[in-house]
C-alpha cells in the first residue's frame, strides 16, 4: 500500500523542516519506508 504525505510550511519556512529532520529524524511510524520526497520551489509544501 502506498501513502502520500503532504506537509505545509508556515510562512513558507522550508528550513524548519530540514532543522527538525536533522534533530529528530523522519518521525515516521516503524516499518514505513520513504520512497522519495520533494519540496515546491516556493517552499510552500513538501510531498
Amino acid at each position: 500500500m502506498l501513502f502520500m504525505v503532504i506537509e505545509r510550511f508556515r510562512g513558507q519556512d522550508g528550513l524548519a523542516l530540514y532543522r527538525r529532520f536533522q534533530e529528530q529524524g523522519r518521525m515516521a511510524p516503524e516499518g514505513l519506508r520513504c520512497v522519495g520526497s520533494w519540496i515546491e520551489a516556493n517552499f510552500d509544501r513538501c510531498f
